[in-house]
Formats: structure tokens, C-alpha cells, sequence
């Protein structure tokens, strides 16, 4: 069906579009309507449920909120409980910061004493810790040897240290003479000496509070020096060395190293070992060495002193800090950490199916499919619990009956609608079918029946008008009627047997058939016209070809039809070839003529009924534009198929094929 217009006989059209465009507008507007009112009331549903289920989620989000308060309440109690050991009375500071992180309590902590000073890690100073020796007199032994230590002397001064080792009463002084002997040794290339000093004689008890002028205990510095001058790692010093540095690192109870020179010693011996290739790749030497160095980059961002008792973003990056309710202790925590140790905390209370509760830090918005949302607490300040379903099927599931029915009605009411559609635009198809057949035919009919009979009635006008005395005239008038006789007797066939085939009741009467036979009656049914004057004629037959099990005259009429396209459609000298050959299981039949030929649009058309390359009722060929159709459908009822190879000013080629079997 033509859905733009409609040709008529008389060479106007009728526009359909219009009818159709109403036709679509009338299923589209109400479908659209329904599928609106589906989807509003759909989304109304859900967000009922969305607002039951938050009313009902919001007491468990609650216990969430309170269960993370009491969490929080504990930690931050922790936080001040006190050590056993005590110096002077008060905690160890050290021991609170090793204890503290090593619980687990925070990733980093930073003690406070009783004036809201930094205790532990204390910020970098210079003290003295030396009284009345670290500063030797100019004409004393210290001088002497410095002066010879000074003027390369080296094992002279060495000796010289020795002795005021030896004779010294402060520990402090004892210590360092025997650090600065060790260096000589070094430098008078007696090694081994230097190392026994700083591996075992300055790690004997009386020397572990020993420290120097800036307050740094002596014995562990003297024991990373001696791990550096040891060559062989499988040299048991080396290996009984590193062993005791490590534990001395590790002890925070007195005497205590200040913290810089902890981190400092930590992280030399960290990179001594990995040099030495002593432990295994990823394995951390330190547990508190991360915890030290996040607490000096506290203390070195300036916070406040005390900050206050609810989780805030510290000076840091990604760093929160707390304070103890007394405020001597400061908990940091990186917020990856924090985060995940809080999740799994609300991992483990008890959560509604389907649902799931995340925590959001300050400044993250919720997305948009959350439930319900409430503040984390008083001590996680800006911080969100917010509820969500984890599977966004969840308020669907929830309303299902009555989305269930909404959906069932709308696609009822869609489906008498499409239905209604598809019922009138049949109808509208047949009609406009039944139409436009019936135009053609008229029009067809009228134009290619007058012809002949126009033809006839001329030469019977003449014949009257001069007389029936000339008899060869009256013979050859008589011959043009009997050709236009037959000419009309093939175009009421043609529409005879398009009636048949419209109404579906043309029968075959199928039997053996030669395909010699069915050239020979195509030849004796066209051999008038195709042996006239100007007209060349071949017939190849293949020898052997199989019999068929088809229709006679079905295949006759097939072959006049092609060979009649031929003639009609062939200027001047016609030259028309008809063939019989076997292609694989086929029997082809074709017809080739060397006429005007067909356009790639024309041959993809050729076979539709009424279809004619010239549309125009003045063109010069006869003919209704059925003949192609009507071999297109005995081919086809024969379980065959017909093509066309043309080319404009060429001619064409129609080739038939039958298959043996049918």
C-alpha cells in the first residue's frame, strides 16, 4: 500500500496522509495518556512505601545512632585510663602513647600534662641533661684530647678518652668519652676495638639513662653505629646488636627516649636492616613508628591544646582528632580508618533486609534512593547515618500487588487500543487496496481493450469505405484484425487469470512434462509474430534435460508472457533468444532480448502488478502491466523463481527456474 497517495485513472492522486496522521494520532493520544497515568501512579506507590518503610527503618537507623554513642563514650573513656608506671609521681607519657596505640584505640595519640603542654611526642628542643661536665675545662684531660683528636692523632686520643672514661663519676661524662674513643678507634682503622665499645661496654645498665648535651640517651646511638661498622651480617655482634636496639626502641618506660630521637633511630635502623637485606620485604620493623610520625605532624600543624571532646578534622589532611574528657590525651585517626572501623561497627547491629546504613563524613550528600537519614551523635559532629536499600527493587517488591494491578489494567487497556488500531488500519488497508485495484484496472482496462478495438474499427471503417474489390487488401486488413483479435483475446486472459489469482482460485493441472514439449508449444503459439520480418528468432534446447512435474500451459503461458515483453520492448531489428538448460537441480528457461533494457529501480519492480516502466497512458507499448505478475505467480505455485539481468540500452535477460523434484 502506497501510504503517501493513491493514483486514480485519471492521473490525480489522493493524499492519504492526512487520514493516516489522524489515525495515529487518535492511538497515540490515549496510549500515551494510559502509559502517564501507569507511570504516575507507579511512582506514587513507591513513594508511599518509600515513606512507610522510613517511618519503620528510622527506630533501627536510631539504635544505630545510640549504639555509636556508646561506642564513642567508651573510646573516649579509654582514652584517660592510667598506666601503672609512674615517674615522679604522674604516668610515664610515653608508656600512655605506646599503650594507647598499640590497643588499637586510635592510630595515633599525643599526650598532655596537667598545663596542656605536649608531653609525649614533645615538639623538638635542645636540653640539657648533662650537669657541670658538658662543657669541660680548657686546661683539663677533655681539652687534651680533643686537641689531639684534632691534630690526627687518633689512637693518642683514643687512649686519652679511655682514661678520663675511666676515671670519671658522672655516667653522662663516662659515656660520651667512651663515644668519642670509639670515633678515634675508627678513625686509627682499629674497628673491631670501636665496635666492642659501642656494642657491648656502653650497653652495660649503668649507662642506659646516659645522655648527651642535647638530651639524647647514648647507648642506643652507639648501638646504630655499631650496626653500620659490622661488615657480616651473620656475625652474631651484628645480629645480638640489632636485636637489642630494636627492643630498646620498642620499651616507652624509663628511661624514655625522646621522641625525635626514637623516630630518627627507627627509621635508620629500618633502612640499615633493608640494606642488609636481614628481614622480609613488607614486613613493618615498628608497629608505632606510623603512630610517632603522624603525632609530630600534629603537634607540627599547630592544633589547639586541648581541642575538644567531639570528633573534628584536625590541622591535617584526612586526620580527625579527639580529646579525653580530662583533654590529657588526644586520639588522632585517619579518616580511612575511621571510616571502616566505624562501618563495621554498624555492620554488626542488627539491620533491617535490604536495607544498609552508611556513614557519611562532613560535606558528602546522601544519594538520591536513601530512606531516611539522621545526625551520627554528639561525638561524630556533621557526620550522617543514612539508611538505603541495597537492592532498589526493594519498594518495588513492597508495592508489587498494587503496581501489579495498575500495570495489568494500563496493558489491557493499551492492548484494546493497539488492537482497535490494528482492526481499522486493516480496513482502511483493504479498502484503499480494493481501491486502488480497482482504479488500476479501470484504467488499464479502458486504455488497452480501446486500442485493439479502436484498431479493429478502423479497419473495418476502411474496408467499408473502399470496397471489398481489391482482394489482397481485404486479406491483409482481415490478418490486422485477426492479430488485434488475438492481442485482445490475451489481454481478457490476462485478466481472467488475475481475477483467479486474486480470489485464490487458480488450479494447476500438474503431470511429466518435457521441457522440449513446453518450447515447442511456446514456439507454435508465437511463431507468427516471432518469425514476421525485422524479427530474429533462436531457440537452444539442451539435450537430456529431466521432465517435469508442472502444468503445460501454466509454463506455456509463462514463456509467451517473457517473449511478448521482448518483442514489445525491442526497437528495430528485434533479436530475441529463448534457452533450455539444467543448472544443478534446475530447469531454466530464459528469454534474452537486446530491447531498451530495465533501470536497477525499474528491474527491482517489474513483477508487481501493473506496474509499467512508462506510467503515462499515451506510452507506446501496449499492454496492462499483469503479464510479469502472472509469471511471477506460476513460477512461484511451481516452487520456482524468476529474476531479470538488464541493463539500460543493453536489453534483458528473464531466466525461469524450475526445479526437477516439483
Amino acid at each position: 500500500m502506497n501510504l503517501g497517495f493513491l493514483k486514480l485513472g485519471t492521473g490525480h492522486s489522493t493524499r492519504l496522509w492526512p487520514v493516516l496522521l489522524l489515525l495515529l494520532v487518535v492511538v497515540l493520544v490515549p496510549t500515551v495518556g494510559v502509559l502517564w497515568f501507569m507511570g504516575q501512579a507507579m511512582r506514587n506507590e513507591q513513594l508511599a512505601v518509600r515513606q512507610k518503610l522510613g517511618d519503620v527503618y528510622q527506630a533501627q537507623l536510631l539504635g544505630v545512632q545510640q549504639e555509636l554513642q556508646v561506642f564513642w563514650q567508651k573510646r573516649s573513656t579509654e582514652l584517660d585510663l592510667q598506666e601503672p608506671t609512674v615517674l615522679d609521681g604522674e604516668a610515664l607519657p610515653s608508656r600512655i602513647f605506646a599503650r594507647r596505640v598499640r590497643d588499637g584505640l586510635a592510630d595515633s595519640v599525643v599526650v598532655y600534662d596537667g598545663a596542656g603542654r605536649a608531653a609525649y611526642p614533645a615538639p623538638t628542643r635542645i636540653t640539657t641533661r648533662i650537669s657541670g661536665v658538658d662543657a669541660p675545662r680548657p686546661t683539663g684531660a677533655w681539652r687534651r684530647a680533643e686537641r689531639l683528636e684534632g691534630s690526627g692523632q687518633s689512637a693518642a686520643a683514643a687512649a686519652s678518652y679511655s682514661a678520663i672514661a675511666q676515671g670519671a663519676t658522672d655516667r653522662n661524662l663516662a659515656a660520651r668519652a667512651l663515644q668519642a674513643q670509639a670515633r678515634c678507634l675508627v678513625r686509627a682503622q682499629k674497628t673491631p676495638a670501636a665496635i666492642e665499645i659501642l656494642a657491648d661496654e656502653l650497653r652495660r645498665p649503668e649507662y642506659d639513662a646516659a645522655a648527651d648535651s642535647q638530651g639524647r640517651l647514648i647507648a642506643p646511638s652507639a648501638q646504630l653505629r655499631a650496626l653500620e661498622l659490622i661488615a657480616d651480617v651473620a656475625d652474631p655482634t651484628f645480629k645480638r646488636t640489632a636485636t637489642a636496639l630494636r627492643e630498646r626502641l620498642l620499651d616507652y618506660g624509663p628511661p624514655a627516649l625522646p621522641a625525635a630521637q626514637r623516630r630518627f633511630l627507627m627509621r635508620q635502623l629500618t633502612t640499615e636492616l633493608a640494606k642488609r637485606r636481614t628481614n622480609q620485604p613488607g614486613t613493618p620493623v615498628f608497629e608505632t613508628l606510623a603512630a610517632e610520625e603522624l603525632a609530630q605532624a600534629y603537634l607540627e600543624s599547630d592544633p589547639p591544646a586541648p581541642p575538644t571532646t567531639s570528633l573534628k578534622p584536625s590541622g591535617l589532611p584526612n586526620v580527625w582528632h579527639l580529646a579525653s574528657p580530662s583533654g590529657t590525651v588526644v586520639a588522632l585517626f585517619r579518616e580511612k580508618r575511621l571510616v571502616l572501623d566505624l562501618e563495621s561497627l554498624i555492620a554488626r547491629q542488627t539491620l533491617p533486609a535490604g536495607a544498609a546504613v552508611e556513614l557519611l563524613p562532613p560535606g558528602v550528600e546522601p544519594e538520591e534512593d536513601f530512606l531516611v537519614s539522621l545526625p551520627a551523635g554528639a561525638f561524630l559532629q556533621d557526620w550522617q547515618l543514612v539508611l538505603h536499600p541495597e537492592d532498589q527493587t526493594l519498594f518495588a517488591a513492597a508495592a508489587r500487588q498494587r503496581i501489579n494491578a495498575y500495570r495489568l489494567i494500563g496493558g489491557l487497556v493499551v492492548l484494546v487500543i493497539l488492537i482497535l488500531a490494528l482492526l481499522v488500519a486493516r480496513a482502511v488497508e483493504r479498502q484503499l487496496r480494493l481501491t486502488r485495484l480497482k482504479n488500476d484496472l479501470l484504467a488499464t482496462v479502458s486504455h488497452e481493450l480501446k486500442t485493439p478495438l479502436a484498431s479493429m474499427r478502423l479497419l473495418v471503417d476502411t474496408l467499408l469505405e473502399t470496397g471489398i474489390d481489391d482482394s489482397q487488401r481485404v486479406r491483409e486488413y482481415l490478418e490486422l484484425i485477426a492479430k488485434e483479435n488475438v492481442r485482445l483475446s490475451r489481454l481478457v486472459d490476462n485478466f481472467l487469470t488475475f481475477s483467479r489469482m486474486e480470489q485464490g482460485r487458480q488450479s494447476f493441472e500438474k503431470r511429466q512434462v518435457s521441457p522440449g514439449a513446453v518450447v515447442e508449444a511456446t514456439m507454435a503459439s508465437a511463431a507468427d509474430r516471432l518469425n514476421a520480418p525485422g524479427c530474429r528468432f533462436e531457440v537452444e534446447t539442451a539435450p537430456g534435460l529431466p521432465d517435469l512435474f508442472a502444468d503445460l500451459d501454466a509454463l506455456v503461458t509463462v514463456l509467451l508472457n517473457l517473449l511478448d515483453n521482448s518483442y514489445k520492448y525491442s526497437d528495430g531489428e528485434k533479436h530475441i533468444v529463448l534457452r533450455a538448460t539444467l543448472e544443478g537441480v534446475d530447469v531454466c528457461f530464459s528469454v534474452q532480448d537486446h530491447g531498451i533494457g530495465l533501470s536497477r529501480r525499474a528491474a527491482g519492480r517489474i513483477f508487481e502488478r501493473f506496474y509499467q516502466v512508462d506510467q503515462s497512458l499515451s506510452r507506446p507499448g501496449s499492454g496492462c502491466g499483469l503479464g510479469l505478475s502472472i509469471v511471477k505467480f506460476i513460477v512461484s505455485a511451481h516452487g520456482g523463481s524468476v529474476d531479470v539481468d538488464s541493463r539500460p540500452g543493453e536489453g534483458s535477460t528473464f531466466t525461469v527456474r524450475i526445479p526437477v523434484e516439483a
